[in-house]
């Protein structure tokens, strides 16, 4: 069965940005730098979000939170994620950046980590609406490009806040808003409450994204329908499977399901993951970086565990391209 046509053939528009779909590649710390970014974009992403970026590092200058911006051309369109609390130094950042290549900013407000809620970034701002509202208002003031929100359920399993949220963001100019349908006392156990994010669709007139538990296009078009949302994001499910999104849009497009790649073409992903990240990042960085996604790449392998500890051992291409060259056995 297709994907209803009224919900995935029309284009979907944030802001000024059109999308050639409403599939999307979810921010995610350690993983969605640029050479995971081009993959997912290459499988037919319609959209990708960096990592989450401190506004205070950007105001700062830090040269770690700029190598986290590189973009190519070709990943467009990008979002860049800001996170923070302070809304003159969220705005202040927004305007340092804009000259550059991205095509909306994001405001986070789902990360759970205790480094960023104990500093009142991330998804502790779910606590206070009135800041949120302040800061997305003083965001949207300062930049000319569309600014989003990507906030979960609420903060406590208590606590179902995202449609007063959504509403305050849509009122203060968001273009859009991203519901995880987790709370922050959740992190990512459990399952996903769509219900909250129909309930946020009813509620505002925006765009809503509708994250959590999206594994199969099965489960994105159960998403669509129940739902109504207008766009889905793949988070974890992405992590060492940038063919998701290839596969949500055959079937987006065709109705149809796809098989899952042979080992030979995991292993041909793998290496050319690989070549993107030395090619950005150099071989000592990008191979270390490399031995999280070759985890994820071969998850559920069968000595997947031997894999595991001979790639944190790995330092070379050479090495790498020598251990994966089983994968084909």
């Amino acid at each position: 069965m297709r994907m209803q046509k009224d919900q995935t053939e029309q284009k979907l528009t944030i802001g000024t940005v059109v999308l050639e779909n409403p599939f999307i590649l979810a921010p995610m710390a350690g993983v969605t730098d640029l050479p995971f970014r081009l993959l997912c974009r290459e499988q037919g992403a319609g959209l990708l979000y960096t990592e989450m970026i401190s506004a205070k590092a950007v105001t700062f200058h830090n040269k770690n939170t700029m190598d986290l911006m590189k973009t190519e051309e070709t990943e467009r369109p990008v979002s860049l994620q800001l996170f923070g609390s302070d809304p003159d130094i969220i705005a202040e950042a927004a305007k340092q950046l804009e000259p550059l290549p991205f095509d909306l900013f994001d405001l986070n407000m789902g990360c759970p980590v205790p480094k960023v809620v104990n500093n009142g970034e991330g998804s502790a701002l779910m606590k206070n609406p009135e800041l949120v509202e302040k800061i997305i208002r003083t965001l949207t003031r300062a930049v000319k490009k569309p600014v989003t929100v990507k906030l979960r359920k609420g903060f406590k399993e208590t606590d179902s806040s995202a449609v007063e949220l959504a509403k305050r963001a849509e009122a203060a100019g968001a273009a859009a808003v991203a519901v995880h349908g987790r709370t922050r006392e959740q992190y990512y156990s459990g399952e996903a409450d769509w219900e909250i994010i129909r309930q946020v669709k009813e509620a505002v007139r925006i765009p809503v994204l509708g994250n959590g538990d999206i594994y199969s296009a099965e489960d994105a078009q159960r998403m669509f329908q129940m739902t109504g949302c207008d766009g889905i994001m793949v988070g974890r499910a992405a992590r060492g499977n940038p063919w998701i999104f290839s596969e949500l849009l055959e079937w987006f497009e065709n109705g149809k399901t796809v098989r899952r790649p042979t080992r030979s073409e995991i292993r041909e992903m793998i290496l050319r993951h690989a070549r993107l990240q030395i090619q950005y990042k150099g071989e000592y960085i990008g191979i270390r970086e490399m031995r999280k996604h070759v985890a994820w790449y071969t998850k559920g392998f069968p000595h997947s565990a031997k894999l595991r500890n001979m790639v944190n051992q790995i330092e070379t291409y050479e090495e790498l391209e020598g251990m994966v060259s089983q994968l084909e056995a």
